[in-house]
């Protein structure tokens, strides 16, 4: 369980549902002085210890107004900062967060996400950037399962050449309403999901989903594709979908 606040017994005023389970943190009237009695909030005023919620080792800082990262426990798992006003995302801000397993930052203003901030997390299996104004993507961890990054402003020049070729537990990419121009190729034999419409992708090659080299070449495991919403008329690129278990969806006409 995560600890909160606890600076001294006449300064309490936290409130505990079930002591080994919920968590409502609330500051206590001296501020948070960072000693051993107060390990959750190491320094005075921090957001952690001011706005969120922890449930074990999650921690809920949704909808709390902040502007940027708390400082987290490190046995922190999920992480939540739905709808609030983080900007930016720094090398720093998961630093030896070793357990981290989700991270979702849905509704913020994230322009930039440092390109190491994320690469050397190695149990994040989930992602939820969605809804923000990114423009690049950081370098990801191979470990990640599932990846949203719909409604930014992400660019095909923003996403590392093979940015998702070695991510081998890869399942769902979810890039729709962006600014791309082609798919991101090359993808993983694991992709199960990829959504992409409403970018702008004009056309795709023999290479994209199966292999011209292998006529056999199967992708199986690639079952739901959404090229909907793009320029793209996917009856010119028929040689482009024949190892597919089924079409993509979007133009045909």
């Amino acid at each position: 369980m995560i600890n909160s606040c606890n600076c001294a017994s006449s300064q309490k005023k936290n409130s505990y549902m079930s002591m080994n389970a919920l968590v409502s943190i609330a500051p206590p009237s001296g501020g948070c002085s960072g000693t051993k009695l107060c390990p959750f909030c190491p320094t005075e005023g921090m957001p952690t210890c001011l706005m969120c919620l922890c449930i074990r080792s999650s921690v809920y800082c949704d909808d709390s107004h902040i502007d940027k990262i708390p400082l987290l426990p490190k046995e922190t798992a999920y992480f939540y900062a739905r709808f609030n006003k983080i900007k930016h995302v720094k090398a720093t801000d998961f630093a030896n967060l070793r357990s981290l397993k989700v991270i979702d930052l849905t509704g913020n203003k994230i322009s930039d996400v440092e390109d190491n901030a994320l690469r050397d997390l190695p149990r994040l299996r989930e992602l939820i950037l969605s809804d923000n104004q990114l423009q690049a993507l950081p370098e990801l961890p191979t470990s990640l399962k599932s990846i949203d990054v719909r409604n930014n402003l992400l660019t095909s020049a923003g996403i590392h050449p093979g940015a998702f070729q070695d991510l081998s537990h890869l399942e769902f990419v979810y890039l729709s309403h962006n600014r791309l121009d082609y798919v991101p190729t090359p993808l993983p034999e694991s992709l199960r999901v990829l959504h992409l419409q409403y970018n702008n992708i004009q056309s795709l090659h023999e290479d994209t989903f199966c292999n011209r080299h292998e006529l056999s070449y199967l992708r199986r495991a690639l079952e739901d594709i959404r090229l909907d919403g793009n320029p793209i008329n996917l009856s010119h690129y028929a040689q482009a979908y024949v190892c597919l278990p089924r079409l993509p969806v979007g133009r045909m006409l």
